[in-house]
């Protein structure tokens, strides 16, 4: 059964040429009742949202700008997001933004049991993401091959995305770590407990930051691992073991 979200968008701080790629991360996570995006309206650098709004059924809420130069959809969107709370119509909440004004929301919406996802640049600030139960970066959501244009104008050879991060020996530390944390007595450890302990420790943590779509490939990339495919007991499908070496 499909968890109901509630999708805040903070208008003045996500760029809208996102907005296809982010409707559809979302729905791996549960089904979006409540799509809400905040932003002075009168303003000219939101005209580009407003072309994408009907489109993805997301509701424009106007919110004028008290004092020049301050974001006023801050407290609009964190009252809104404690009326959400309290009807108790949803299970969960998207918080869209790259703000780290919104890491108490968060913080309060986990202590009443909400699921929090975070969605925003890797500009986000710590606190903001750590707040998440998942964090996940805009960047990534672009398909990981763009085509290149040939001499015609049409796509032609593929090119690697740019915004790949490095594996880094921290990175391999916490997947080691993880891997430990979840192992049997001869060292294997389920890659699906593996995933799920990696995200606690660290909200933002997604194997497509560093080009892989999937945990499996990613952590078979790294020669410090080992993988291991098993055939289910009751199902068709293999299950996938790591263990460090």
């Amino acid at each position: 059964m499909d968890h109901n979200l509630a999708v805040l968008i903070d208008g003045d701080n996500i760029p809208s040429a996102y907005i296809k790629e982010m409707m559809e991360e979302i729905a791996k996570y549960g089904n979006p009742t409540i799509k809400r995006i905040y932003g002075d309206w009168t303003k000219p650098h939101l005209a580009k949202w407003k072309g994408v709004l009907l489109e993805n059924a997301i509701n424009p809420i106007q919110q004028y700008a008290y004092t020049q130069g301050k974001n006023a959809t801050d407290s609009a969107m964190i009252i809104d997001a404690m009326d959400i709370l309290y009807s108790s119509k949803v299970d969960g909440f998207c918080l869209v933004s790259s703000d780290s004004d919104f890491t108490k929301l968060a913080t309060r919406l986990r202590e009443a049991g909400m699921k929090v996802y975070g969605i925003g640049e890797k500009k986000t600030p710590d606190p903001f993401i750590v707040a998440c139960d998942r964090f996940i970066y805009l960047e990534i959501l672009k398909d990981s091959e763009e085509k290149e244009p040939d001499e015609n104008g049409k796509g032609g050879k593929k090119r690697q995305k740019k915004n790949v991060d490095k594996i880094t020996p921290k990175v391999i530390k916490l997947i080691s770590a993880t891997i430990s944390d979840v192992a049997d007595e001869d060292g294997w450890a389920f890659l699906g407990d593996v995933g799920s302990l990696l995200q606690k420790k660290q909200p933002n943590f997604d194997s497509r930051n560093y080009g892989y779509e999937k945990l499996t490939p990613l952590i078979s990339s790294i020669p410090k691992f080992e993988v291991e495919s098993r055939s289910g007991q009751n199902s068709r499908f293999k299950l996938i073991y790591v263990r460090n070496k």
